[in-house]
């Protein structure tokens, strides 16, 4: 089954009209977006969640580019992390009314384990109720345990990966499609409503999902992978940036963003340190990391505090004071 038909290439043009995708990306510049809980819990499998609201607007309101939520079915006491606990999909759809500009994005679904149609009903709900704010990252999911409880055998990841994103973007994107599918069939009598905000809902794999670069760098819009130490973050992105010049189409922009831990000192000249998952860092440090990623072409950075030691809030504040002035969301009112 391929997405890639005339219907579909008719639809790839309205990407760069979606707000969502206009507010995270832009050739040569990068913005900065916080991954949830919005919440410091070192050490600590689950957060409170107890201003989780108040923080989200306050994250608005301040101008960072995204609020990413992860998807944690069940806690693993072999994994000791939960994420932001409530589901993103009708967490998205919370947060869509709380807040204004702020993109909502996924990092990411656990493609292998959703059923494309629903999913695809809920994305294209969620994206026309925040009007174009929603994307969609999409993985295969890190942790082998989860698959015996959905009864999905944990080797077919992959391949179900790519048969369930095709399915997801044949029926958001075409009229009265055609398919036939592990996950489903149709003749093309019926038609999924809503369509997305604007015809399609930007999509981010989240990790290599099982697949190659070349293969992410033709079916989807993006990639948001861990962010390796300074040295490497050329060379990183130059591999992503050749993968989509030889099999994207022609001239197609197709971002590539970072996530990572960020322990963030009180002292802005503490040097840079690596952490699992990220870093430890001084805010002078974190801009120059900053920089040294605009320059290679990265377009955003997805920060997760979770691990600092100072209270969320006041990291927060200082990044929108004297991070974000430098990296601005695209269309921000700060």
């Amino acid at each position: 089954m391929s997405f890639m038909s005339k219907a579909s290439r008719a639809i790839t043009q309205k990407l760069d009209s979606h707000p969502g995708h206009r507010r995270l990306f832009a050739q040569g510049e990068l913005t900065v977006g916080l991954i949830m809980p919005l919440e410091t819990h070192p050490g600590k499998p689950a957060p409170t969640m107890a201003d989780h609201a108040s923080m989200a607007v306050k994250a608005d309101q301040l101008g960072f580019a995204a609020l990413w939520l992860r998807d944690v079915p069940f806690y693993d006491p072999d994994y000791g992390d939960v994420a932001q606990v409530f589901d993103p999909i009708p967490y998205i759809g919370y947060l869509t009314a709380l807040t204004q500009n702020i993109v909502l994005g996924t990092t990411g679904i656990v493609l292998p384990l959703r059923e494309p149609l629903s999913l695809a009903k809920q994305i294209a709900s969620l994206d026309q109720l925040s009007t174009g704010r929603v994307i969609l990252g999409i993985s295969s999911g890190d942790r082998p345990a989860d698959y015996p409880l959905f009864g999905v055998d944990f080797d077919s990841r992959g391949a179900r990966f790519r048969e369930s994103y095709t399915v997801f973007k044949t029926v958001t994107e075409q009229s009265f499609p055609s398919f036939d599918s592990q996950f489903g069939r149709s003749n093309g009598g019926f038609d999924l409503i809503p369509k997305p905000f604007t015809g399609r809902t930007p999509t981010l794999a989240v990790g290599q999902a099982q697949q190659s670069l070349e293969w992410i760098a033709t079916n989807l819009d993006g990639l948001i992978r861990a962010a390796p130490d300074p040295f490497y973050i050329s060379s990183v992105a130059k591999q992503w940036q050749d993968a989509v010049a030889r099999h994207a189409d022609y001239g197609a922009f197709k971002p590539l963003g970072l996530g990572m831990f960020l322990d963030l000192f009180e002292n802005a000249e503490a040097p840079m340190r690596r952490i699992p998952g990220g870093f430890r860092s001084g805010r002078n440090a974190l801009i120059e990391f900053f920089q040294t990623a605009k320059v290679a072409g990265i377009g955003h950075i997805a920060l997760n505090p979770k691990v600092s030691h100072r209270p969320y809030a006041d990291v927060m504040e200082e990044l929108a004071e004297e991070v974000l002035p430098l990296f601005p969301s695209h269309g921000s009112r700060r």
